[in-house]
């Protein structure tokens, strides 16, 4: 069905949830904020971090927002290469994309290096393309410039590509970059919230999206 499919990474392939919660933690008290809730801490996956520093507290101060990323980063980067999970279907919906031939990306919010080191201890790696994290833009989702990136690499029109990801974010960057979108229900986005973009699909997990893929 198309020439390129590309992933957000959190919520729609991995699930870094304990990770994430203990950066926050530690970069919200080092700041000298109360320790998060877990559930609030979900809510922002997917967002910048600055952006979500400021969702939880209310704080716009720009030099505090980097030091949360700094302490943040801290805490988070090496238990997230080394404790993220996949969610169900994943390896399967990667490799059944590489074995019928179909280029594979990946544009999330999170540090293309630690996607790339994740997918690698998990011995995917040779699955995925190209990976356009946070660091690699200069505009965030929904901004379509990391998808765009991602098909002048690949060479695909937005009319052969789909993304795939888990909150109207994602859907904002397809919708934005003229690419077809596909809802992951994955994450704390309920499917409700998808009308507005018409998504193509929307997938309860990974084996329907690979079964509606053709996989």
């Amino acid at each position: 069905m198309f020439k390129a499919v590309c992933f957000d990474f959190d919520y729609t392939l991995g699930d870094s949830t304990d990770s994430i919660v203990a950066g926050f933690v530690h970069g919200l008290t080092g700041l000298g904020w109360p320790a998060p809730d877990r559930e609030a801490v979900r809510g922002t996956i997917g967002y910048m971090l600055e952006d979500a520093y400021t969702m939880l507290t209310g704080d716009r101060d720009l030099a505090r927002q980097a030091r949360f990323r700094a302490l943040f980063t801290e805490a988070a980067r090496e238990r997230q290469i080394q404790e993220t999970t996949l969610f169900p279907g994943a390896p399967e919906l990667l490799q059944g994309l590489k074995a019928r031939g179909i280029r594979c990306a990946i544009v999330s919010s999170k540090r293309g290096d630690t996607i790339r080191l994740i997918l690698d201890r998990l011995g995917l790696g040779d699955t995925v393309e190209l990976v356009v994290g946070s660091g690699d833009v200069a505009r965030a989702k929904p901004d379509p410039e990391g998808l765009r990136a991602v098909m002048e690499r690949l060479g695909a029109a937005p009319e052969q590509t789909l993304f795939c990801g888990d909150t109207v974010l994602d859907a904002g960057a397809a919708q934005n970059a003229g690419t077809h979108f596909a809802a992951v229900l994955n994450g704390t986005t309920p499917a409700s919230a998808f009308g507005q973009f018409l998504p193509d699909h929307i997938a309860p997990d990974l084996w329907d999206l690979a079964e509606w893929l053709g996989l």
